[in-house]
């Protein structure tokens, strides 16, 4: 389990480093052009490609952080068993769930 456990984690880490470098040069774009927030909103409302390009995001980096805090909570905390997977469950659950609610309301709502 570690294994994959491992794997999961650095190909979650390869979906990642583009979708970071895309975020911050549309960030640069946006903050270089004096964008408002409600021109950002404008052009992000009802894209498909938006909500795929931060909804792949929220999935790499939910499970990212779940398994990475799953590490440091075996080796640092000594946690094992059931309280150390309920752990990564409820954390990766739980960004996923504030990432996704976020992506739908900059695309959708």
């Amino acid at each position: 389990m570690d294994f994959h456990l491992y794997m999961a984690q650095r190909l979650s880490a390869l979906v990642m480093a583009p979708l970071v470098l895309g975020h911050i040069a549309v960030m640069i774009y946006a903050v270089q052009g004096g964008l408002t927030a409600a021109e950002i909103l404008s052009r992000t409302q009802g894209s498909l490609l938006w909500f795929l390009f931060y909804g792949l995001f929220v999935v790499a980096v939910s499970l990212h952080a779940a398994i990475g805090l799953r590490t440091v909570a075996q080796e640092w905390l000594g946690l094992r068993g059931v309280a150390l997977s309920a752990l990564a469950l409820v954390t990766g659950l739980g960004l996923f769930a504030l990432g996704a609610q976020a992506v739908w309301a900059v695309t959708f709502a």
